[in-house]
């Protein structure tokens, strides 16, 4: 359906001061803090996964080397997807329209759309962690408790529901610092930021800014802090959907991706029986996750 002189019938009489509801400011970007970067010229990409090898045995004298075995892991595909949003403006709304509020700022409109777009997109990776029927490629949802090796066994990238607190945080990155590889052999896995909503914000300040502990007597200082366990600071996502859920990006390679396929792409033209007006924008991208040890999270509570 086009926009007509219907639609939009005070655009074109003098009188009116001002059209609201078109000037909000935008957050500035925020997907970028949730994932990686890459880009893509195929349809799709493909991470594979591999094992690596397990502890050297004892080797007795005279006795053969024993020779340790890998094989391909787990298989994650990222299919790229096209989003795309127009409108149309007939030519006499396009001639008569004495405000310029329809062609040139609808235009904007749609860049606003297609950002909103691509971080709803990106955020719902975060949204649904812990949601099934959400899987990566060794079958469970990104924050699991039983993540599976190639080589057998499983392991966790999440901790009981809790809420927001220092005991919280501390579990988490304790378990970071206790992660392994495939084959059970430790590595050395940091956390580099905090990932919250914005009802997290003020007690995620008091838990990592306060020079002491937060909520107690005692004049013990503030380990997190201290221990300097979020180098990249706190990133606050008005995306995520959760009020209680937060998490905590590591330096794992290969782990939370976004693939660029097609950069949005803006275009205009006229309809050559009607004249009128066609505006559109698309672009074409992916958001998943690789390896599940590049985030560790908790649902709240």
């Amino acid at each position: 359906m086009a926009i007509n002189s219907g639609s939009f019938a005070k655009a074109l009489w003098p009188g009116v001061n001002s059209w609201y509801g078109e000037k909000y400011a935008e957050h500035t970007v925020e997907y970028t803090d949730l994932f990686d970067k890459e880009t893509s010229r195929k349809a799709w990409e493909e991470d594979m996964g591999t094992s690596m090898f397990g502890l050297a045995a004892v080797k007795p004298e005279g006795n053969s080397v024993v020779y340790d075995n890998a094989q391909q892991g787990f298989l994650t595909r990222y299919q790229h997807i096209t989003y795309a949003l127009g409108f149309i403006i007939t030519q006499e709304m396009v001639d008569d329209d004495l405000y310029d509020v329809i062609g040139k700022k609808r235009a904007q409109g749609l860049a606003f759309s297609m950002r909103q777009t691509k971080e709803i997109v990106g955020a719902n990776v975060y949204n649904r962690a812990f949601t099934s029927g959400y899987v990566g490629g060794d079958g469970v949802t990104l924050l699991n408790t039983a993540h599976v090796n190639v080589q057998g066994a499983t392991y966790s990238n999440m901790t009981t529901a809790a809420t927001l607190s220092e005991a919280s945080l501390e579990d988490l990155t304790i378990d970071i610092m206790q992660a392994e590889n495939d084959r059970g052999l430790n590595i050395s896995l940091t956390g580099q930021c905090l990932i919250i909503p914005p009802a997290l914000v003020y007690e995620a300040d008091r838990i990592l800014n306060s020079s002491l502990r937060v909520g107690t007597s005692d004049n013990d200082l503030n380990a997190l802090k201290n221990a300097g366990k979020f180098p990249g600071g706190v990133k606050v996502n008005h995306y995520l959907t959760s009020d209680t859920a937060y998490f905590i990006r590591t330096n794992c390679p290969d782990g939370m991706k976004y693939f660029e396929r097609k950069a949005d792409s803006f275009s205009m033209d006229n309809d050559f029986d009607t004249d009128n007006a066609k505006y559109k924008v698309s672009g074409r991208y992916s958001f998943g996750w690789t390896d599940p040890r590049a985030l560790y999270g908790n649902a709240g509570a």
